[in-house]
């Protein structure tokens, strides 16, 4: 299964790594229509133990997410590096 990031939450920490400040992604799955809220920790292991894939999509592209993980050990999803701005999860409206 593939869902389209189409949101985030932050949990409002101070965080070295902006990243690690996404305490949740809102995704819709586009074939279907479901959507829903989960945690960072939910979406982190649905990726690693490979049930589906994530992206974020904008009028310029679609670009895959993959799992980070930060020097403090924590673990996040953060989009490929591409020339576009507008795919990134840190420019996804906050819900």
């Amino acid at each position: 299964m593939a869902v389209r990031i189409i949101g985030i939450q932050k949990d409002n920490g101070n965080h070295y790594n902006p990243y690690e400040a996404i305490s949740a992604y809102q995704w819709v799955n586009e074939s279907t229509g479901e959507s829903k809220l989960n945690s960072r920790p939910t979406m982190v292991d649905w990726i690693e133990n490979k049930n589906g894939r994530a992206y974020v999509k904008s009028d310029e592209g679609t670009v895959d997410c993959f799992v980070n993980t930060s020097a403090s050990g924590n673990k996040f999803l953060q989009t490929d590096a591409d020339s576009r701005s507008s795919n990134n999860l840190l420019n996804l409206p906050e819900v």
